[in-house]
C-alpha cells in the first residue's frame, strides 16, 4: 500500500485527524495586538515563543500545517502506525533548552540506544575471518571486540580519535549556546561601542582555552575531508564507512569534500541521559519532542493556531517590523517578529521588494540548499530478520534492531560512488541507506508484533536527468530498489510491508516548507556556518530589519534539533 499526502488521497483526511495537534482555531479567536508573533511552529520556533513568554511578553505562534513541530513530528501515516515523519532520532537538543522549558516534566521520554550502531555486511562481502557485521555502542570493550574481527590496529585507535573528537565538540559548545559575534561591531565608532560587544566574543577565547595546543585539531576538522582524517587513523571497513556516513549525513557531498570533517564531531556530540554521544528514541516519536515543548509555551502564554500560513512580514516607513499579514488576510500588530521558516522564504518570499540591502540580499539568494535526502516511512508487520545476525524467533528484538542499520555500507567507495552519481542526476546504484526502527525501543508507535521502519536514503537529486518528475511511478520505483536492498540483507522483508510513503526533496518542500528539501535550513558547511549563517553580511538572528530575527536553523548554529537557534534568538530580541 503506497501513500502519499497528495490532494483526494483517502488518507490525507485519516492523518490529518489522527495526527499529534496543538493548536487552536485563529478564526475563532482575533487577537489585535502581539508583543511577538512566531513564523512557524517548528521545534524552534516553539522554542523561542515560550522563552519569550516565560520573559513575560505576550506571544502568538502561527503555523501552516494543521499540526505543530516542523520537521520533529509524528503523524499516523498508515492506519495504526505512528512514524516520526522527518526527523528521526533526538540527541543535539541542548541541555539548556531541555533544563529551561523543563521538557520531562512536559511529557518528554527518551529512550537511549545501547547500541547505537549496526553495520551488517552483504553476503559477497564476508571475509574469510568470519566478521559479519559491525555493531558499535557504549562499552569500550565491546567495541574492542567487535573492531578487532577486522583490525586490531583500529580496534585500539578509535578510542584515541573519539578523544580528539570529544574535545573538539566540548570546545564548540560554548559556541552552540551563544550568538556569532558580528565582526563589524569591532569596526563601528567610538570606543565604548567597541567594549559593549566585547562580550560577545567570550565564547571564542572559551572555545580556544579549551582546546590550547590543539586548536590545530578543530581547524582540521573544520576544513579536511572525512576520508583524510579517517584514513590517518584507520584501515579497515566497514568501520571508516559507517563512521564516513555521520559526515555526510543530509548533505550533498561526499566523505571526500573538504570540510566534511567537521560533521564528524555529531559521533560524539551526541547527547542523551546524560550520556555523550549517545542517541536515543523519543516515546511517541520525534512529535513527542515537540508536543512537549508546545505544551511548555502553552503553560507560559503563547497563543498557538495552526493553519495560518503568514503572507507577509508588515513593515512601517522606516522598514521596521509592525506585524504580519496570514493568507487569509488577517493581519496581527507586533514590533517583533521571529521566523522560523527558512532564510530563503523569510527574506525573498515574506519581505516587500525592496526592503533588503542589496550585498545581504545577494548573499541569501547565494545559499546552497542542495539537498541528498529520500525519507521513507515504512508500516512492517514482523521485524527484519539479518543474515549476519540472524534471530530464531521472528518477534523477538535484538540489540541490533534499536541501532541505526547502515546498508551499503561495506566500503567507503560506494558512499563517493552514490554521491557522484546523484550529483549527475541520477538514481545511485547504492544508495547510502540508514534504516531505523524505534518500535523496538517504543511499544507506542505500531500494533502489537508490528513495528516501524525510518529510512533516511542518499544520494537523490531534486531533478533527474531523465526528466522525469518525482511522481507515484518514480517515487514507487524508488522504494523498491530501497527494498530490493533490505531484501538482500534480510530476507523476507518485503513480504513484512504493510505501507509505507517516499518523501524525495521536493516533497520535503512541499510539507515541510524545507527550501530545496534540505533538512538543516542549508548547507553545513563551512561558509555558511558561524560568522556567515545566514549571511557573511549579517550572522543571525539579526537581520538587516529592525525586530525581525531568525529563528530556524538558517540562523547559527544551524541544522538537527538543537533548539539552540530558537533560544538565541528570544534572547537577542529580549536584548
Amino acid at each position: 500500500m503506497k501513500l502519499s499526502e497528495d490532494e483526494g488521497n483517502d488518507f490525507t483526511a485519516i492523518r490529518k485527524e489522527r495526527a499529534l495537534t496543538t493548536g487552536i482555531d485563529l478564526g475563532r479567536h482575533r487577537p489585535k495586538r502581539y508583543d511577538a508573533v512566531v513564523i512557524g511552529g517548528g521545534h524552534n520556533g516553539l522554542v523561542a515563543a515560550a522563552y519569550l513568554a516565560k520573559a513575560g511578553r505576550s506571544v502568538c505562534v502561527l503555523e501552516r500545517r494543521h499540526i505543530v513541530g516542523g520537521a520533529a513530528v509524528t503523524e499516523e501515516i498508515v492506519p495504526g502506525f505512528k512514524f516520526s515523519r522527518a526527523s528521526y532520532v533526538l540527541g543535539l537538543l541542548r541541555p539548556k533548552v531541555y533544563e529551561d522549558l523543563e521538557l520531562k516534566r512536559h511529557g518528554l521520554k527518551v529512550y537511549p540506544r545501547d547500541p547505537s550502531s549496526y553495520t551488517p555486511l552483504h553476503e559477497k562481502e564476508w571475509p574469510a575471518s568470519g566478521g559479519r557485521s559491525l555493531i558499535l555502542g557504549q562499552h569500550e570493550e565491546e567495541n574492542f571486540r567487535q573492531i578487532a574481527q577486522f583490525s586490531e590496529k583500529d580496534a585500539k585507535a578509535l578510542p584515541q580519535l573519539e578523544s580528539i573528537l570529544n574535545k573538539c565538540a566540548e570546545a564548540i559548545a560554548p559556541l552552540l549556546d551563544n550568538v556569532a559575534p558580528d565582526i563589524r561591531s569591532l569596526y563601528s565608532s567610538g570606543i565604548l561601542n567597541r567594549i559593549k560587544h566585547l562580550p560577545n566574543y567570550m565564547p571564542l577565547i572559551k572555545t580556544a582555552s579549551i582546546l590550547g595546543k590543539d586548536i590545530p585539531q578543530l581547524y582540521e576538522l573544520m576544513t579536511a575531508p572525512a576520508s583524510k582524517i579517517l584514513d590517518r587513523w584507520l584501515e579497515s571497513e566497514p568501520l571508516k564507512a559507517t563512521l564516513a556516513t555521520d559526515s555526510v549525513i543530509g548533505a550533498m557531498i561526499s566523505p571526500n569534500t573538504p570540510g566534511s570533517g567537521y560533521v564528524l564531531l555529531h559521533h560524539v556530540m551526541a547527547q542523551v541521559a546524560g550520556i555523550r554521544g549517545a542517541w536515543g528514541y523519543p516515546e511517541g516519536g520525534m512529535g513527542g519532542v515537540t508536543q512537549a515543548m508546545a505544551r511548555a509555551a502553552e503553560e507560559a502564554g503563547v497563543d498557538i493556531f495552526t493553519n495560518q500560513p503568514v503572507k507577509s512580514v508588515i513593515l512601517g516607513d522606516n522598514k521596521e517590523v509592525v506585524g504580519v499579514e496570514t493568507e487569509d488576510g488577517m493581519k496581527i500588530n507586533a514590533k517583533t517578529v521571529l521566523s522560523n521558516a527558512t532564510a530563503y522564504v523569510t527574506f525573498l518570499k515574506l519581505l516587500p521588494e525592496g526592503s533588503l540591502p542589496k550585498e545581504f540580499e545577494a548573499t541569501i539568494k547565494g545559499i546552497d540548499y542542495t539537498s541528498p535526502v529520500c525519507k521513507l516511512n515504512v508500516a512492517l508487520k514482523s521485524l527484519p530478520n539479518f543474515k549476519a545476525n540472524p534471530s530464531t524467533n521472528k518477534n523477538n528484538v535484538m540489540p541490533h534492531h534499536r541501532c541505526t542499520i547502515h546498508l551499503n555500507c561495506e566500503r567507503t567507495e560506494l558512499l563517493e560512488e552514490a554521491y557522484l552519481q546523484a550529483k549527475a542526476g541520477l538514481i545511485p546504484d547504492n544508495p547510502m541507506i540508514e534504516m531505523t526502527l524505534p518500535s523496538s525501543c517504543d511499544p507506542t508507535l505500531a500494533p502489537p508484533g508490528c513495528h516501524v521502519a525510518l529510512f533516511f536514503t542518499q544520494y537523490v537529486p531534486y531533478n533527474r536527468a531523465d526528466g522525469r518528475p518525482w511522481d507515484k511511478e518514480t517515487k514507487e520505483e524508488y522504494a523498491n530498489k530501497i527494498f530490493n536492498v533490505v531484501e538482500e540483507y534480510a530476507p523476507g522483508f518485503k513480504d513484512s510491508i504493510v505501507g509505507y510513503e517516499v518523501l524525495p526533496p521536493p516533497e520535503l518542500e512541499r510539507i515541510f516548507g524545507l527550501t530545496g528539501g534540505n533538512i538543516f535550513h542549508g548547507s553545513m558547511s563551512l561558509d555558511q556556518l558561524f560568522l556567515s549563517r545566514p549571511s557573511p553580511a549579517q550572522p543571525g538572528p539579526f537581520t538587516p530589519i529592525p525586530g525581525l530575527f531568525l529563528c530556524g536553523s538558517g540562523a547559527h548554529p544551524g541544522g538537527g534539533v538543537m533548539g539552540a537557534p530558537g533560544r538565541l534568538a528570544a534572547l537577542s530580541a529580549l536584548q
